[in-house]
């Protein structure tokens, strides 16, 4: 079996970075858009990175353009819009898929570890399940992505714990966070 460690992303200059670079660290590894209506959430991001990133924190930002063209720009202008727009610092890595046959091998792996487990309650949540029944009838039933700003956490043992899908309270995630820093 293989672990989160053998895994790399690459950066947006092209240089490959091991996920081993972070072991012993907690992780967030999510998958972003710039033009999303969850892009906000690039503001509660940052402000856990700044919380605790000191203490052991490590955000992966893997951009991707896989869910309505909702990430069309460059490495580069991504990058200037999350920098000047949320101030943001954490690590962005290069653009990527999450799914289908071009999909990272991380994504695979993460996938295999945390399913889909449903989008919670809320009006956001029946938006996103009425929205994919029309474009994946079997949507609950697979452990692809679903849309962005997917995020899972990774405990410092490289153990997979959880796997927030778009439309969970951030504050639930800033929770699990906390426990395991």
């Amino acid at each position: 079996m293989s672990s989160i460690y053998d895994y790399s992303v690459m950066s947006p200059k092209g240089e490959e970075i091991s996920l081993k670079d972070y072991e012993g660290r907690v992780m967030v590894i999510v998958n972003t858009a710039t033009g999303c209506g969850f892009t906000p959430q690039y503001k509660d991001l940052e402000e856990m990175y700044e919380k605790y990133h000191d203490k052991g924190l490590e955000i992966i930002d893997i951009p991707c353009n896989q869910f309505a063209g909702q990430t069309p720009g460059t490495d580069e202008e991504i990058h200037e819009f999350c920098t000047l727009k949320y101030n943001t610092q954490f690590p962005q890595m290069k653009k990527s898929d999450v799914n289908g046959e071009n999909a990272l091998p991380l994504y695979a792996f993460l996938k295999s570890q945390k399913g889909f487990e449903g989008f919670g309650k809320g009006v956001k949540s029946f938006a996103m399940s009425a929205m994919l029944k029309k474009s994946d009838k079997d949507y609950k039933n697979n452990p692809d992505i679903k849309w962005n700003f997917t995020k899972f956490v990774v405990d410092r043992n490289g153990n997979v714990v959880a796997r927030f899908e778009p439309t969970a309270d951030m504050a639930e995630l800033d929770k699990c966070i906390s426990k395991l820093i």
